[in-house]
């Protein structure tokens, strides 16, 4: 059975309902004084802060709306900083070969911050194309989830700061599907044919499908992959298969385009305020687990503004409402807490797919490191399979 996406809620009824004085109220003025986003190293020294350009994936921030202020605009309200937010990294790889030439040139890119897949956080760190984050001008980074510090893609916490993690499973439109899903099994169905999708994500989609042939993607080999990659390919053949996306399957499965496709927790449960028949599963052979983190690219500047807006955003009250309009999972500690307290936000709390509780951590996996020489046979494989 799926679990449950979200409390009855529209999403301007949670950002209003976790107002920030709400906020306040709800952990104590103690702690909130404590963890003030813009009351960090340079708050008073106004334009010499510069501005920011900020890249991140689409419905991943609580955006202003009716008049209720989002994280953008209160940041720049508390702190003076303008923010150019973007909503332009539908893809990893997308992305990254946007960005390849001009770093591998040794210039810069006009973002200061942007917001990518932990896996290729480490491609990016290897390659030295991203700088130590400011983290002394960031002392809010200490609410950092303890599972969450100095992770085997940044071994020593100095380049990355988690966003949002988050699960990919399946969504599924039950008005369109006519019955429940439980299974990857269930995207192969032919009542489905041409109404399928899966994400250009390689990670998360040949994951998913070696929990489903009984193999481990948490210790990835090529021939442990291979049963994977030929079931896919065989779908994609035979017109199972819709489409590929990145972050823009949203649209094809509020249209009724998508009868099922893989997708990301805190996206459908977004989708679900608007289409109540949105469903999201995580299969029964299990979910991939994914962290997506802040970096500064090689040559950003204005790093005293990024210390901002990354102390701002670990505050508990400024996480909470994120969380509870992305609906992802927050790696700030103490949100739980703040939004248990709060009756439009309770359900989102006792929410597992928000705070993964013990027994679904362990249906979750994370997609192992692969050697430079198997990332490329994977790609290689993959990439054919999507433009075959």
């Amino acid at each position: 059975m799926p679990l449950p996406l979200s409390p009855r809620l529209t999403r301007r009824t949670l950002l209003r309902r976790l107002t920030l004085a709400g906020a306040a109220a709800a952990v104590g003025p103690g702690l909130l004084a404590a963890c003030r986003g813009g009351g960090g190293p340079g708050a008073a020294d106004g334009d010499a802060r510069g501005s920011l350009v900020i890249s991140n994936w689409p419905i991943y921030i609580d955006p202003s709306q009716d008049g209720v202020p989002g994280t953008v605009e209160r940041f720049t309200k508390q702190t003076g900083i303008p923010v150019t937010y973007n909503e332009d990294y539908n893809d990893n790889d997308a992305f990254f070969a946007k960005i390849q030439p001009v770093l591998a040139a040794g210039k810069t890119i006009p973002q200061n911050i942007f917001v990518t897949t932990y896996w290729m956080a480490q491609r990016l760190i290897d390659l030295g194309w991203v700088e130590a984050l400011p983290l002394d001008a960031v002392p809010n980074a200490a609410n950092l989830i303890p599972t969450l510090r100095k992770p085997s893609w940044d071994p020593t916490g100095a380049f990355s700061l988690p966003w949002q993690s988050g699960i990919a499973g399946i969504a599924y439109n039950s008005e369109v599907t006519g019955r429940e899903l439980d299974s990857m099994d269930d995207l192969f169905d032919p009542a489905f044919k041409g109404k399928v999708g899966f994400l250009t994500e390689m990670r998360d989609t040949i994951g998913l499908l070696m929990l489903a042939d009984g193999k481990d993607p948490g210790q990835p080999s090529y021939a442990a992959a291979e049963p994977s990659f030929k079931r896919l390919e065989q779908a994609k053949q035979n017109g199972q298969i819709r489409a590929f996306t990145g972050n823009d399957y949203q649209d094809d499965l509020l249209a009724g385009n998508f009868a099922a496709c893989v997708a990301w927790s805190g996206d459908v449960a977004q989708l679900a305020l608007e289409q109540p028949k949105l469903r999201f599963v995580v299969p029964e052979s299990g979910g991939m687990l994914f962290t997506d983190v802040m970096v500064m690219p090689k040559g950003a500047s204005h790093p005293a503004a990024v210390a901002e807006w990354m102390n701002f955003v670990y505050t508990p009250a400024e996480a909470a409402r994120i969380a509870a309009a992305v609906q992802y999972i927050t790696p700030v500690e103490g949100v739980q807490q703040l939004l248990a307290k709060d009756p439009a936000t309770r359900a989102l709390a006792a929410n597992p797919l928000n705070f993964p509780d013990a027994a679904l951590e362990a249906r979750l996996k994370i997609f192992g490191p692969l050697t430079p020489s198997e990332e490329v046979r994977f790609n290689e494989r993959f990439a054919t399979i999507i433009s075959g």
